[in-house]
Formats: C-alpha cells, sequence, structure tokens
C-alpha cells in the first residue's frame, strides 16, 4: 500500500468516501456544487462551503495542500477520497478534478449529516 500524502490528516472508511461520492451527485444535481480547487478555495474562504471533497491522488500535492488548512480554519466539515477521477463524474464533468465543495446539499441533505458526524468522530479519535 502506497503512503499516504502529507495533506491526508486521517483515514476515511470506505462507506464515508462512498457517501461522500453520493452527496456530490445529488448535490450537483439538486442542490449547488463548486467544481474543482479554486473554486472550491473561494466557497471555503466566503465561508458558504458545507462539505470539501478532497483526492488523494493528485499531483503535485501542494495543488490541495493548503484545503484541509483552510477548512480547519473556518470549521467547514472536510473528507479525503482516494480517487480525483472519481469526483469529476461525481459532480457530472468527464474530467478528474483535485477536489469540489458542496454548498447546497439539495436531496443529499440528509447523507451530508450523516458524513459531518461521522467526520466529527473520527476526528474526535485522532
Amino acid at each position: 500500500m502506497t503512503p499516504k500524502p502529507y495533506y491526508v490528516k486521517f483515514d476515511v472508511p470506505k462507506e464515508i468516501v462512498e457517501a461522500s461520492y453520493e452527496v456530490l451527485r445529488q448535490a450537483s444535481r439538486s442542490g449547488k456544487v463548486k467544481k474543482g480547487t479554486n473554486e472550491a478555495t473561494k466557497a471555503v474562504e466566503r465561508g458558504i462551503a458545507k462539505l470539501v471533497v478532497i483526492a488523494e491522488d493528485v499531483n503535485p500535492p501542494e495543488v490541495v495542500a493548503h484545503l484541509p488548512i483552510l477548512c480547519e480554519e473556518r470549521k467547514i466539515p472536510y473528507v479525503f477520497v482516494p480517487s480525483k477521477d472519481e469526483i469529476g463524474p461525481a459532480v457530472g464533468i468527464d474530467v478528474p478534478t483535485a477536489s469540489a465543495a458542496v454548498i447546497e446539499p439539495g436531496e443529499g441533505a440528509q447523507i451530508l449529516e450523516q458524513i459531518t458526524q461521522e467526520l466529527e468522530r473520527l476526528r474526535k479519535k485522532q
């Protein structure tokens, strides 16, 4: 198994990863999503992001390394997923994307709530 990049602060269970992709899919259909690292960063800085999804396979890692720090400062939940190849299609684009931010979860509100509670629990265990 390859080591995690330095910006990955905690391991995310597979079910949370799957739920994160699902909330991105639902939010992109019925809510509002910001696609890509620049858009996600702006959403965090403006305090409008409800969840930030960050890929672990980003090269160079500096592209997304600032996001966890920024999210912690703004108290915005964030989650790591293994592949940027899955974030893109989840938000309705044909290219991989390093990160995305849920602005309005739409139909994904309930899943988003479960993810944020689980992330809170994971971070307390650190």
